[in-house]
């Protein structure tokens, strides 16, 4: 089977780019439902017996447990990704991840089978970790190696847009049956969101079985430039990359799940706030996101992936602490506004450069390992985010200023992995040698 070129107006591209859009989309609009779920109904209905701020504690370090388990699943679909092929492994996560998300919609609760429930519920969230632990690398490097040269960063946004769109589509999908009666939403309302998974998963895999292998790995395939170790190769042959990796996930991570979980927590919980006000916020910054990221994205295929990083998380550390003034103002449509501000400057450059700045960091035969295992590791430490923030925010006596402070923290540590980085966007993406021996220093 020959790898076939693809142009900007060709079919096969467009096929590319739905398929990672929808795909993504639907995929993490399964992981975020969680996050969702831990902020307003976990506590209640897994963790009894505890109060409010040690129930939403504990619900949030089980979404954090994904987040341990998402290098994991970067290294094992990594490996086959980068043996079997981009396409195939990820039909594999879409099943995991749609699966394991509408069983969750499936478990009974605490008042119901003990302790059992909050361990069974601990499980499949494992399971959507090491489902999401692949699905955004294999996405991004099959867009990415099938995009034409100089429009790249333009292409490869869009796998990061689906991600959005599953933030909104998820966000949304909890404000609509939050307009249930409390009690049909506690015994069966919030179930609907997950249950949907089991639908989406036809959808997804309809959308991926119709997308081309990417051209770069046939071509290695034909050429049996295929590795063994695919882990191994990307330590040995890119360890300062690895690290930038690991580095440079870490400040967004934090903003958006602080953002989409611990603030809405934060805002209900402490400020009083209704879940609508909360969720809403949450929706207008996604949307926020989805409009500016192939912006951000055509933008770094100019002026590079480099100087889009450090502006975005040099936004958010000097914002953070107005964006927390503004939440405390009480007042719905000043927290929305600072919601889409930090949407639009702090997190919207930093993830729409994202997607082309990690397929650059590695060569073709360890693309998808080193790209999936170097994110998800950063992920891993900024993933109990919320966990952090909400018990930050216990010890200041529900004031923000600690979470604000780790933040800041988070942001610093992502500069200096992108200080550290090179500028990346004029490399041959279908070179199997390591990338650092061609990058082109601006």
């Amino acid at each position: 089977m020959s790898a076939t070129p693809v142009t900007p107006q060709s079919p096969e591209l467009k096929r590319v780019v739905l398929g990672a859009l929808v795909g993504t989309a639907l995929e993490w609009y399964d992981f975020f439902i969680y996050g969702t779920a831990a902020a307003l109904v976990f506590n209640r209905l897994f963790f009894t017996g505890t109060d409010d701020t040690t129930g939403t504690i504990a619900a949030f370090a089980t979404f954090g447990v994904a987040f341990v388990v998402r290098p994991f699943g970067g290294v094992l679909f990594g490996h086959l990704g980068d043996k079997i092929g981009r396409r195939s492994t990820l039909i594999i996560t879409t099943l995991i991840m749609g699966i394991s998300t509408g069983l969750i919609g499936l478990l009974p609760t605490y008042p119901d089978i003990g302790v059992a429930a909050p361990l069974l519920l601990t499980l499949l969230r494992v399971c959507q970790g090491l489902g999401a632990g692949a699905e955004f690398g294999g996405a991004t490097t099959l867009l990415a190696e099938h995009a034409p040269p100089g429009r790249r960063g333009y292409y490869a946004s869009y796998a990061q847009t689906g991600v959005q769109i599953g933030l909104v589509l998820g966000t949304s999908a909890f404000l609509l049956v939050q307009l249930l009666p409390e009690e049909d939403f506690l015994s069966c309302g919030w179930r609907l969101p997950f249950l949907v998974s089991f639908a989406l998963i036809g959808v997804a895999l309809y959308v991926r079985l119709r997308v081309a292998e990417s051209p770069v790995f046939l071509r290695m395939e034909q050429n049996r430039r295929i590795v063994k170790l695919p882990i191994k190769d990307a330590l040995v042959r890119y360890p300062r990359n690895f690290l930038v990796g690991i580095g440079a996930h870490i400040n967004d991570t934090a903003v958006v799940y602080t953002l989409a979980t611990f603030s809405v927590a934060y805002a209900t919980q402490q400020l009083g706030f209704t879940n609508f006000t909360a969720l809403f916020g949450v929706i207008l910054f996604g949307l926020t996101v989805i409009v500016l990221q192939p912006v951000y994205g055509q933008l770094s295929d100019r002026i590079g992936r480099r100087p889009i990083n450090l502006f975005s998380v040099t936004f958010v550390a000097l914002f953070v602490f107005p964006y927390f003034l503004l939440v405390g103002t009480g007042v719905p449509a000043v927290v929305w506004l600072a919601m889409m501000i930090m949407g639009a400057f702090g997190f919207a450059p930093q993830v729409a450069v994202q997607p082309v700045f990690y397929a650059e960091l590695f060569g073709a035969r360890v693309r998808y390992t080193g790209f999936a295992a170097s994110r998800e590791l950063g992920s891993a430490i900024a993933g109990f985010s919320p966990l952090i923030g909400a018990w930050l925010a216990a010890q200041a006596g529900g004031e923000p200023w600690l979470v604000a402070a780790f933040l800041v923290l988070t942001a610093v540590i992502s500069f200096a992995a992108f200080w550290a980085s090179r500028e990346t966007k004029h490399i041959d993406i279908a070179d199997v040698e390591p990338a650092q021996r061609r990058l082109v220093e601006e």
